[in-house]
């Protein structure tokens, strides 16, 4: 497994590094055979009067993204909160994917492995590696991902999974661009085009 580890704002030390380092290992060593790479975010702000230390961490997992994020006073003990909240998110993901597969074997075993090579084909890079780098504008930050097909579910699923209001996907059905997200008074809303 590959981690990454990035600072911003912030000396990254040998002690800090060798401690996240452990840390994110001891949340995701019951799930080492899904996760492929952590990439982790640690960050001071920059402004006196605000004193949050930030810890970001997204794991890539199968083809899924995971990502925790926790602020606080202390680094470390950010560090350590985003650490237990990744351990959650990744138990939950493997439980909900069991069920899957359970449910997908005893139903019919063909289907099965046909979700399975689509699991398998989302599992590629997720990066498209043939966009050019280019420096976004000083306010804008540019992300690039290849977006196979997948059903609603499954991308209600992934929202879950990457604590962000929305999620963006292209559709299984009709191969078109939606966006899914969280509403104020709880449950989900659809924005697709006509």
């Amino acid at each position: 497994m590959k981690i990454l580890i990035h600072g911003k704002n912030l000396e990254l030390t040998v002690a800090l590094k060798e401690y996240t380092e452990a840390k994110i290992k001891k949340a995701i060593h019951h799930y080492k055979d899904i996760v492929k790479e952590a990439d982790i975010h640690l960050s001071v702000e920059k402004n006196p009067r605000v004193s949050f230390q930030t810890a970001e961490v997204t794991i890539f997992a199968n083809g899924t993204i995971i990502r925790a994020e926790e602020k606080t006073e202390n680094l470390y003990s950010s560090i350590d909160l985003v650490s237990n909240k990744l351990c959650r998110k990744l138990r939950k993901y493997k439980e909900r994917n069991q069920k899957t597969f359970h449910n997908n074997f005893v139903k019919n075993k063909n289907s099965f492995l046909d979700e399975t090579e689509q699991t398998v084909s989302l599992g590629r890079d997720i990066f498209n590696q043939e966009s050019k780098a280019r420096l976004p504008e000083p306010s804008i930050k540019n992300k690039y991902f290849e977006m196979a097909p997948i059903s609603l579910e499954e991308a209600r699923k992934q929202l879950d999974l990457i604590d962000h209001d929305f999620y963006f996907f292209r559709s299984k059905k009709n191969n078109k661009l939606k966006v899914i997200y969280k509403r104020n008074h709880g449950g989900y809303g659809l924005i697709q085009s006509k």
